[in-house]
C-alpha cells in the first residue's frame, strides 16, 4: 500500500457502549488497509466484540469516527453498510435455523436475486460441504457447518470488508483450524478482514497485523508475528503455553 492510499476502514478515538453513561470503548484506534487480515485480541471484557458492533452500526458511536474508503460511516444503519460492501458475522445467532442452507445463502443477496446462483457457486467452491447440504435446515447442521453457512451468507453480497466476531468459538480444534484456513482463503480472494478471536495464538499466526485491546483501549499493536513473540503480550494476554520457538 502506498503512503497516499486511503485505508479501507479507519477507526479513530472510538467511544461507545450499550448503556447510557457507561463506555465500553474508550478511544480505540484501528486501521484496515487494502488486502489485510487484521486481528483483535485481548482478555474477556476488553471491548473486542463491542468494537465490531460499533463499526457495523449495531450500537451507537458516542465520539470518534469510523470511515470506509474515506467516507464517515459512524452510526450508519447495518443494512446500509451491507449495501456499501461491509459484511458482518456475529458469534451467535448467525444463521436462520428453520431455513435451508440454500435459503440462508439467498438471504445474503435478497435484494439482487439475479446474482444469487453465481454467488452460490462461489460460496460452494470455497465451502464444498455446503454444496452437499443445500436442502438441509441450518438448525440441524453441526457447529462447523453453521459457521460455514454464516460466512457464506456474508460473502453472497460480495463484500470488500468482512467483520468476524469469534468465528472459531465453540468448535473443536480441528474445526477451528478449518475456520482459520478458510478465513485466510477469503482474505486472499480480495476481501479485507477484521477478526475478533479468543484463540489469540492461532489468530496471530495468520493475520497481517494485530491489535490488543484491554479495558476498552489499545494496549499493543504490531504485526501478528511480532505480537506472537512479544514477551509482554505473551505474559499478559497469551499465557506461557503460547510461547513459540
Amino acid at each position: 500500500m502506498s503512503e497516499s492510499s486511503v485505508p479501507i476502514i479507519e477507526i479513530k478515538g472510538l467511544v461507545a457502549g450499550y448503556v447510557p453513561g457507561v463506555d465500553i470503548l474508550n478511544g480505540v484506534d484501528l486501521v484496515l488497509n487494502e488486502g489485510e487480515l487484521v486481528a483483535i485480541i485481548g482478555p474477556n471484557g476488553a471491548g473486542k466484540s463491542t468494537l465490531l458492533k460499533a463499526a457495523f452500526g449495531l450500537i451507537p458511536v458516542r465520539s470518534g469516527s469510523v470511515t470506509f474508503n474515506g467516507a464517515d460511516i459512524s452510526n450508519r444503519k447495518a443494512h446500509e453498510l451491507v449495501e456499501m460492501g461491509i459484511g458482518y458475522v456475529p458469534q451467535i445467532n448467525n444463521v436462520f435455523p428453520s431455513l435451508t442452507v440454500k435459503e440462508n445463502l439467498e438471504m445474503g443477496l435478497f435484494l439482487q436475486p439475479e446474482k444469487v446462483n453465481g454467488r452460490i457457486d462461489f460460496v460452494v467452491d470455497m465451502f464444498e460441504r455446503l454444496g452437499e447440504r443445500m436442502g438441509q435446515r441450518a438448525g440441524s447442521l453441526s457447529g462447523g457447518e453453521r459457521q460455514m453457512v454464516a460466512l457464506g451468507r456474508a460473502l453472497m453480497a460480495e463484500p470488500s470488508v468482512l467483520l468476524l466476531d469469534e468465528p472459531s468459538a465453540g468448535l473443536s480444534p480441528a474445526l477451528q483450524d478449518q475456520v482459520f484456513i478458510r478465513t485466510r482463503q477469503i482474505n486472499r480472494s480480495g476481501v479485507g478482514v477484521i477478526m475478533v478471536e479468543q484463540n489469540a495464538r492461532r489468530c496471530l499466526q495468520i493475520c497481517d497485523r494485530g491489535y490488543v485491546l484491554d479495558q476498552g483501549t489499545n494496549a499493543y499493536t504490531s504485526t501478528g508475528e511480532e505480537l506472537l513473540h512479544d514477551p509482554k503480550v505473551i505474559e499478559l494476554y497469551l499465557g506461557t503455553l503460547a510461547k513459540v520457538d
